[in-house]
């Protein structure tokens, strides 16, 4: 029996350290337990992410790439618990249209160090766009300057909608808290 070549030896070392790096490139994940999560590209998206719980109508908390989360959504602003039953319809709403999984498109983080930003579904629907679309948020005019979420704000005035069916501070959270303090 012949011994082996030293070249031989070489392919079986550079063999081995390519098992070794393949093997620490997986071990991690499945010790973590992670799983792969689906990627939302094209939005702009830069977070994929699961939703743990949803607070109220304009704030939730996810797990983002590792990371806990809570996020205020962009431009709105929803009515609070307290306001029955605006508050507890509008938080219902968001946890009816949100799915487990979301893309986060994060704008800010506020002064409460939460993150701000757009929900986005897979499909690239705006959730924050939809709940004002359907009521059940106001646009937030100190913190949006952007048209669509106004025009969408008309639009579920013009048909009553939501908080829209009938006037009082569930309207303007922000007069709400105001009052409230």
């Amino acid at each position: 029996m012949n011994a082996p070549s030293m070249v031989d030896l070489a392919h079986r070392r550079l063999l081995l350290f390519w098992i070794l790096c393949g093997v620490g490139l997986v071990v991690p994940w499945l010790v973590a337990g992670l799983e792969w999560r689906p990627s939302f590209v094209g939005n702009g998206v830069s977070r994929s992410c699961s939703v743990s719980s949803i607070h109220d109508g304009d704030t939730l908390r996810a797990f983002c790439e590792g990371e806990r989360l809570k996020v205020r959504l962009y431009c709105i602003d929803a009515p609070e618990n307290a306001q029955r039953p605006w508050g507890h319809e509008s938080r219902d709403h968001l946890r009816r249209i949100t799915p487990q999984l979301i893309g986060l498109r994060i704008r800010d983080t506020d002064r409460y160090g939460r993150k701000v930003g757009e929900v986005l579904t897979a499909e690239g629907a705006n959730l924050n766009q939809q709940m004002v679309a359907d009521g059940q948020a106001a646009v937030y005019p100190r913190y949006c300057s952007d048209n669509t979420y106004f025009n969408l704000q008309s639009q579920a005035k013009a048909q009553g909608l939501g908080i829209w069916a009938q006037p009082g501070l569930h309207q303007t959270p922000w007069n709400y808290r105001q009052a409230n303090r």
